[in-house]
């Protein structure tokens, strides 16, 4: 379709409470505003303020709304100044997500006010796409989530009847959904199950968030995925036939693709630092470590993971900011044993930059999306430790995809062990029996980099929103 005959359409982008839900939607924005479109980002305060300075030439086509959570919810129970998740405990979700249903009438005010072509919200948001219908605004779910992660966790008692028939018991979460028609090896371990059903029945008042995702799914007017179909041609497949909607890959967003002023980094000190000490590194020898900001670890779990990465002998380079604000500490003595091949880095660290030097060729990941995405868009092998749900099914996948190995973990209660890290990191580094993982690796990052293929996927999501939406 020929777009240049269009005028540029508004986009509202309200995604969760989450950085890792804000971020895809905050590049998505910027690419918009590169093609002329108008988009206004709604959020809390602290998240706004947590994004990144916009390039001045996108500045005038992107308007930041802070949305203060309701003063006349119950938010008692969240820490002061709390609107986001990385700012509460689990057992506090039920609460947040309180808050952010008490946003209905403001963003329903904006809306009216600014009368927008579309309207892109997440699995949370259940609520939203009857507001933009009463309105006439089209509404796309954007999801930072590849459709695998989509499919899992929506059961689909409105398509296929009786929710109980379906899912009865732990077990049916071990493997794939039985509404799923092709093979395929996705599903849960024991412990993550038992962390799913707590997380939807308990907190300190009894009562469970409710996120109605099968309402979300069957509302929306299209389905924007941050994926591809060298990743999951069949998942995205059966989302746009299951739900009859179209289905469209907006690509990776990968590093290449973001817009940022990258002189800012380039030349700031501590870019300058790491830089220097990763020059000292031989090629490709490093395993990059870092579990994001949503990712909150335990002393436990920390003890394990520093004596692992020790036990195994590798240079690393570790983003470990929470040693910082002191809440959580590293084993006597390690940081004083590794000085010689490891850094323990306890500031924000520019990772897609330390990600393309050559000295780095495997990370130690949670599996959020992003991260996931630019270690391979580097061709890094995986060394993989997810914490939450999401995470756990991207980590299935690209284990079955033979790029990363998981490490071992009690099947009971999750938990892990120093020789199963170094063991896990060993194997994807060193060991021959490995040198398959860090080939799949490479070529997979091929994919990932080509920039002509993800150009082709923003041309095609352009175009699909002047062909799609309400007029």
């Amino acid at each position: 379709m020929d777009n240049k005959n269009n005028k540029p359409l508004h986009v509202v982008m309200f995604p969760w409470l989450a950085m890792g839900h804000m971020y895809p939607c905050f590049e998505v924005s910027k690419i918009l505003a590169q093609n002329g479109f108008f988009v206004t980002i709604l959020s809390t305060p602290s998240i706004i303020n947590r994004l990144p300075k916009l390039p001045q030439t996108l500045s005038q086509f992107i308007h930041l709304i802070k949305l203060p959570l309701s003063p006349h919810i119950d938010t008692n129970h969240l820490p002061q100044n709390a609107d986001s998740t990385s700012d509460i405990p689990s057992n506090k979700l039920y609460y947040l997500k309180q808050a952010y249903d008490s946003l209905q009438q403001s963003v329903s005010d904006v809306l009216k006010n600014s009368n927008p072509d579309w309207v892109f919200f997440d699995f949370a948001a259940c609520w939203l796409p009857q507001i933009a219908r009463s309105m006439n605004i089209s509404c796309a779910y954007f999801s930072p989530c590849p459709a695998w992660s989509i499919c899992f966790f929506d059961t689909p008692k409105q398509q296929l009847g009786d929710v109980e028939s379906i899912r009865k018991n732990d077990e049916d979460y071990y493997g794939p959904p039985k509404w799923i028609p092709f093979p395929t090896k996705i599903g849960l371990r024991s412990y993550e199950v038992k962390k799913l059903l707590e997380d939807v029945k308990v907190n300190e008042t009894g009562a469970s968030p409710v996120f109605d995702l099968n309402k979300t799914n069957s509302g929306c007017d299209m389905f924007v995925i941050r994926s591809s179909r060298d990743l999951e041609p069949e998942w995205l497949d059966f989302l746009g036939e299951f739900y009859n909607k179209p289905v469209i890959p907006v690509g990776l967003l990968p590093p290449s693709m973001q817009i940022s002023d990258f002189d800012e980094v380039d030349n700031s000190p501590d870019w300058i630092q790491i830089k220097e000490w990763l020059d000292t590194q031989k090629g490709s020898s490093v395993v990059y470590i870092a579990f994001g900001a949503e990712v909150k670890l335990s002393q436990e779990n920390i003890n394990e993971l520093a004596l692992g990465i020790e036990l195994s002998g590798l240079p690393f380079f570790w983003v470990l900011r929470d040693v910082k604000n002191g809440s959580i500490e590293l084993p006597n003595g390690f940081e004083h044993r590794t000085k010689d091949h490891g850094l323990v880095w306890k500031n924000w660290a520019p990772q897609p930059k330390i990600l393309a030097h050559g000295s780095v060729g495997g990370c130690l990941t949670h599996c959020g999306s992003g991260s996931m995405i630019e270690s391979l868009y580097f061709g890094h092998v995986l060394v993989m430790l997810p914490f939450l749900l999401d995470q756990a099914l991207y980590s299935r996948v690209m284990q079955e995809k033979k790029v990363g190995i998981e490490i071992v973990r009690n099947e009971q209660d999750g938990s892990f062990t120093r020789n199963s890290v170094a063991k896990a990191l060993r194997f994807a580094m060193v060991d021959e029996e490995g040198s398959a993982y860090r080939k799949n690796a490479k070529e997979m990052g091929k994919k990932y980099s080509n920039k002509d293929l993800h150009n082709q996927y923003i041309e095609n999501f352009i175009s699909s929103l002047y062909k799609h939406r309400h007029v």
